[in-house]
Formats: C-alpha cells, structure tokens, sequence
C-alpha cells in the first residue's frame, strides 16, 4: 500500500513538473492576431486612431513591413497564417471557391490546435473557409446575416466583382462574446471596413478614413475584452495588414499595396520601440507559434519577429 501510494504521489510531482515546465516556456498564453484589410500605414497615419496609437507607443512597430506578390486578401491572409510563400501555400485566387477546397499546408490553427490549443477565426469575408483546415478551429465567425456586398476591382482583373462583406462592428461584437466566454490561446480577427471603402472610394479617401477610425473602434472593443477577461497580463496582439492600396484597386508589387504595418503589444514586447529590422507577412504565423512555444515546420519561410520582444 505504501510502495504504491509512494509510486502515486512521484507520478502525480512529474505531472505537475512537466505541466509546470511547459507553462514556464510559453512565453504567451494568448495571442490575437488582428487584420485590417487593405491598411495602407500612409493612410492609418493620417486617420483617427487612438487606440492603435497607444498601441504603437506601448509596443513595437514597424510601418514599412513586406506583403506578398500578388498583394491579394486571400492570397497575403493565406501567407499570414501559414508563415509561407504562395509557391507553397498555392492559394492563388481571391474568391470563396468551395470547389476549390482548403488550403493544403498547416496553418497557424492547425499547428496550435495539434499541441493542445484553442483556436478562433472571427472574419469579415467568407473566403477565409479556404484556410480552414478541418478540425484546426473551435470557432469561425463569419456573420453573413449581418452583412453586405461591395464593388470592387483587383488589379489585373477586367471587370468589378461583387462582394460580401461583414463590417467592423459586427465581427469585433462576434468576436468580443467569444472571448469573453472561450479565452483562445490563438484567435484570429479581420476588419474588412477599409478595404470596401478603398474600392468604392479610393485609398487616402475620407471615406477610408474614417472607417480607420471604425477599426479602431473594433480594436478597442478587442482590447477591452481582452482585459475584462483577465488576458492582459499574458496575452500578445498583433495588428497588421494584407495589403495597401492606390487610386481603387491594389493587388500590383508597388510599395503602395506591398507595405503594411506589424505592430506587436502586451507580454514581454518592448515598450516604444520601432523595429529597423524586415519584417514580411509570413513572419506574423512564425511568431505566433513562437510565442506559444509551439515547434515551427521547418518548411516555413517566416521567422518570428524576435527583436520585438524582451
């Protein structure tokens, strides 16, 4: 009885030790990932944004970060959360082609949910299905009862193509109830306002601008739902962008629709630094998963954006 009481008691302190471990190596317990479509850092800086203001104040941030060619929503989302290149990821096109299926390497999800991790997609346009890998998402927010169409034209396409799109306030209001309730280690959240009005009215227009300051509004709302949970303190967020934009298109490999920002914020992230390092689209998976101490495919063509971090 004593041998196996004794036995119990060292499994059970190895339990605790190797729980105790994986915990210590995190260096987040929690990162949210937050995109807004078509956010072009010349127009963001001319918009009202205080929230993403104190972010980049608190935080570490670049204004001149790398997109990927062709600097498309679904292709650069595609890089995003895959950490590669198109080459590798395959997504080519920049509609939601069921017949076309899911992406065909890991994605950011998948990877975290294969080490035991919770994972959320909160979007504003439904060809991000093209990235759900089966069984990589607790939950995919995509409110098509409270949204729209928008007109828009890609470059290198020949005519406008209609779109539907949901709004910033109603996938921050998706978003906010689900971590509230669910607290994701990974959640990621796309803001599609500033890109529908990009093509309606053009980039830099005051259209755009203030649906900038819309965006923002999502990203407070995330913010603030973040602490009311109590994430703060072990949490990371990330804000950046697919792709800019010029004139009412974008889509060519032209610094106005190639350069977007990465902004980090929260645990371990260096206070008021500007990072003078690259940083590409595909290093924005690489640190996730860095940051929750989940292994990195060798395959990747991302690396995580360390110099942002203590």
């Amino acid at each position: 009885m004593k041998i196996n009481l004794t036995r119990r008691c060292a499994l059970f302190l190895a339990v605790l030790l190797l729980t105790g471990a994986a915990f210590a190596a995190r260096r987040a317990e929690h990162v949210f990932i937050i995109s807004l479509d078509g956010g072009k850092p010349a127009v963001m800086q001319q918009s009202q944004m205080p929230t993403l203001d104190q972010l980049v104040a608190e935080g570490a941030c670049t204004w001149a970060a790398q997109s990927v060619f062709p600097s498309i929503t679904l292709v650069t989302h595609a890089s995003m959360l895959t950490g590669v290149q198109p080459a590798k990821h395959h997504i080519t096109w920049n509609a939601y082609k069921p017949e076309a299926g899911v992406v065909k390497v890991p994605t950011v999800f998948s990877l975290a949910k294969a080490a035991g991790l919770s994972t959320a997609m909160f979007v504003g346009k439904e060809k991000f299905k093209h990235l759900l890998v089966p069984g990589s998402v607790d939950e995919f927010g995509y409110n098509r009862k409270s949204g729209g169409e928008t007109l828009k034209m890609v470059a290198g396409e020949k005519k406008a193509v209609k779109e539907g799109t949901v709004m910033t306030q109603s996938v921050a209001a998706d978003a906010v109830a689900y971590i509230a309730a669910k607290k994701p280690n990974l959640c990621f959240i796309h803001f599609t306002d500033t890109d529908s009005t990009g093509h309606k009215f053009g980039w830099g227009s005051p259209e755009q601008i203030k649906a900038f300051g819309e965006e923002d509004a999502g990203i407070r709302a995330v913010l603030d739902a973040i602490r009311k949970a109590g994430l703060a303190e072990s949490s990371v967020v990330i804000v950046t962008a697919d792709h800019g934009g010029h004139a009412k298109l974008h889509g060519q490999n032209i610094p106005d629709d190639m350069i977007v920002p990465w902004i980090a914020w929260g645990k371990g992230v260096k206070k008021h630094v500007t990072l003078s390092a690259p940083v590409l689209t595909c290093d924005t998976t690489a640190t996730a998963l860095w940051l929750l101490d989940v292994p990195r495919p060798a395959e990747l063509d991302g690396q995580p954006v360390t110099s942002a971090f203590e």
